[in-house]
């Protein structure tokens, strides 16, 4: 494997529809913000393209990150009409996520025009590979063959890039590999990856299952959604929302769903109820490792990932606790050093001798996307 170069220009904006601001950053320049009018996803495209120099708005291809692909679209797509339409179709299966993903299509499209081929890279398509015993729910065929009920994961460009960030550092080939890669931020999810392919992993469905994250609840007896609504009063998919929005951590503490917030709470305000939520959170993570372990029969290495993963020594440090018995040992000084790293890169923060490694992972999931979409219109045209 080699280093890929760096990006040579990387922008975001935040707040579209309302305060909205462009964030900028060029090869070796400090990232600047600017206050734009961003009303919708087209005004927020045409923020991003007036910022290029002449020299970057030849663009050959764009790449969409999309969260729910189903079990029609297990690879990266070339975007048409009908592709559009089928994204649309399985918003009902990611209702937080697609809307938006259709939004950045449709916005790029109506500033790029419709020569320009663009990509649709799908978060559920690295974990097709999962083997049936990991992807089926105990329920009636019929009824799963029906309304394509299955396990479809998410998060699957995190976790592929994850794992190649892992093998880069330690040159090691994924193909010989046995990686628990595990991607905390205000959504979480957990993968077991053997010889690069993903065979397990926490979310299902939809985005929900799983691991506690900053507003959703993850795991929850499904009895759940019909009890609170006739308890409650209210329709199912009320109660739905309030597990994906209202729940995890938010829902938790009563205060907030940012991981910064609630250990400073916990520190310095002993507030019971945030620490009770991270408690929790780092439970969650630590029953899955130890499930994920099962699966692989062991592993090389466990690979922290996302804002939470990457920038929060204290959690990594309560999730890897008391699992000396399966060989996890951090080493404090590695753990707290490896905060901030830059995209692509990687650090060992387990004891020299510990089976499995831990590592931090910063994922570029830009460059991740950014390669589909070449071999993708390479693929096609």
């Amino acid at each position: 494997m080699v280093a890929t170069r760096p990006a040579l220009f990387e922008g975001s904006v935040k707040g579209i529809g309302g305060s909205a601001t462009l964030e900028v950053a060029r090869q070796q320049q400090a990232r600047s913000r600017t206050p734009i009018e961003a009303r919708d996803h087209v005004q927020a495209m045409r923020s991003i393209m007036n910022g290029l120099s002449d020299s970057l708005r030849s663009i050959d291809a764009v790449g969409h990150r999309v969260v729910h692909g189903g079990d029609r679209y297990v690879e990266s797509t070339l975007i048409t009409d009908q592709v559009e339409a089928g994204i649309d179709a399985l918003s009902e299966l990611a209702p937080l996520h697609n809307p938006a993903c259709l939004a950045g299509i449709r916005g790029a499209k109506a500033v790029l025009g419709s020569t320009v081929p663009m990509v649709a890279v799908f978060d559920t398509a690295f974990h097709r590979t999962m083997p049936d015993v990991a992807r089926h729910y105990a329920i009636s065929k019929d009824l799963a063959d029906r309304h394509h009920i299955r396990r479809y994961g998410f998060h699957g460009i995190a976790h592929a890039s994850l794992a190649h960030g892992y093998a880069l550092c330690t040159g090691t080939s994924l193909k010989q590999a046995r990686l628990i890669t595990v991607q905390l931020g205000n959504g979480c999810s957990i993968a077991a990856i053997a010889e690069g392919k993903s065979v397990e992993t926490s979310m299902g469905f939809t985005p929900l299952e799983g691991l506690v994250m900053g507003t959703r609840s993850g795991d929850v007896d499904a009895s759940l959604v019909a009890f609170l609504a006739e308890r409650e009063k209210v329709e199912p998919a009320e109660v739905e929302r309030w597990l994906n929005e209202g729940s995890g951590l938010l829902g938790l503490s009563g205060r907030s769903n940012d991981m910064r917030e609630l250990l400073h709470a916990a520190e310095q305000e002993q507030d019971e109820r945030a620490g009770f939520a991270i408690d929790l959170f780092c439970y969650r993570v630590r029953k899955y490792i130890g499930g994920y372990l099962a699966v692989l029969g062991g592993a090389d290495a466990i690979v922290f990932g996302g804002g939470i993963g990457e920038n929060a020594p204290e959690i990594r440090e309560r999730i890897c606790s008391s699992m000396e018995w399966c060989g996890i040992s951090l080493e404090a000084d590695r753990n707290r050093a490896a905060v901030g790293l830059k995209a692509g890169s990687a650090a060992k923060i387990s004891t020299e001798r510990a089976t499995p490694a831990v590592y931090v992972v910063a994922a570029d999931e830009e460059t991740w996307i950014a390669k589909e979409t070449a071999r993708c219109v390479r693929a096609t045209t």
